[in-house]
């Protein structure tokens, strides 16, 4: 089993509200700077960025009445990282819970800066929102 960390951040917001913004992948370069630029929709539910490590694939979850707003992302090397999102309602606001996974091969010092930059990423996402 891999090492995992759930980062969460609550948004002072309606659930229906944030999730149908994080449902929308082109809304995601506004604060998910992890991802990559430029991403721009193929087909379907798979867009395209510049990773860090060239062009990558992310495959978006399809709308739902769960809160799941999981995406797949296809390194340039073949390698699918999958991404666990989550919009709970917290009372009349919202939960915003990401989980990330340790893969093999990232060490303990790499696995915390990659739980730093969620931590970011989600502080961007309640600044945008609220």
């Amino acid at each position: 089993m891999m090492r995992v960390k759930h980062i969460s951040v609550s948004i002072d917001r309606a659930v229906d509200e944030v999730y149908a913004f994080l449902a929308d992948p082109g809304n995601f370069e506004r604060w998910a700077s992890g991802l990559g630029t430029g991403l721009t929709p193929i087909e379907g539910q798979f867009w395209r960025a510049d990773g860090p490590e060239g062009p990558v694939t992310v495959r978006f979850s399809a709308l739902n009445p769960l809160g799941v707003v999981d995406h797949e992302v296809t390194t340039p090397a073949g390698m699918r990282i999958l991404n666990p999102l989550r919009v709970i309602a917290n009372g009349s606001g919202s939960e915003v819970v990401f989980t990330l996974f340790q893969r093999p091969g990232v060490s303990d010092e790499a696995f915390d800066a990659d739980a730093r930059w969620v931590t970011r990423d989600l502080e961007s996402l309640k600044r945008l929102l609220e």
